[in-house]
């Protein structure tokens, strides 16, 4: 059984339908991606699998239990975390009060302090800047904030909203380096991304999102060099 299923999903604004009979999976352990151009309904997806947008029709199975009637906070305390597109970090607040908030479904005090310091080895700039009030960060240390305080609700799933949005290359490697590391921890990844070229780089298999439908579906190394998605995305 896969994780996280999503079967002949279907999202409307009004009467647009954004996302049109959509079916996806992701296996425990995976990194997938899902990529498209701008307006594709990748963010929509999202937003409806963490319950922030109510679906039309179709299922969401996280674990084998319905999702899209769960309320979004119930979601993230059965082990879903979300980073959303450009960030959202709570600006008034420090980095760690920012990295406390992501633990707020949780209890055990020592096992918060554990994640925290793990976080900090993820993203030692968090640890330097802790006291630091989140807005006067810059855009790549909000990013691994973002990051950091989904971490902190220790998720067995995260999904990221075009994490290198607005990122220097050099920045953009770095955020994918940690991607890759979280992977490997064992924390399964479902990665939105316009850097499709990166997105394909570390992810296991992935979908190309098309005005909300998914047109192609493959092994992430496949789909590199597929002509189609090369020419489209790849800028090739």
């Amino acid at each position: 059984m896969a994780m996280l299923e999503i079967k002949d999903l279907e999202v409307c604004y009004g009467v647009i339908r954004a996302i049109k009979g959509v079916s996806f999976e992701v296996n425990q352990g995976e990194v997938i991606a899902l990529i498209g151009a701008n307006g594709a309904g990748k963010t929509t997806i999202l937003h409806t699998i963490t319950g922030l947008i109510p679906a039309e029709k179709g299922s969401i199975l996280f674990d084998g239990k319905e999702l899209t009637k769960t309320p979004a906070h119930k979601i993230v305390s059965m082990g879903m975390a979300h980073v959303p597109e450009g960030r959202r970090v709570f600006a008034q607040l420090s980095v760690l009060e920012n990295l406390k908030l992501g633990a707020y479904t949780r209890k055990n005090k020592v096992e918060i302090e554990e994640s925290l310091q793990m976080v900090y080895d993820h993203f030692p700039r968090l640890e330097e800047r802790k006291n630091q009030v989140a807005g006067t960060l810059s855009g790549g240390e909000q990013q691994m904030l973002a990051m950091g305080r989904a971490l902190m609700s220790k998720p067995r799933i995260i999904l990221m909203d075009e994490p290198s949005m607005g990122l220097s290359p050099l920045l953009v490697s770095e955020i994918f380096d940690i991607i890759k590391v979280i992977s490997e921890g064992g924390t399964t990844v479902l990665l939105v991304e316009q850097n499709a070229k990166k997105a394909l780089s570390i992810a296991d298999r992935a979908y190309v999102l098309e005005t909300g439908n998914i047109t192609l579906s493959g092994k992430a190394s496949d789909l590199m060099n597929d002509d189609s998605v090369k020419k489209a995305y790849l800028g090739e």
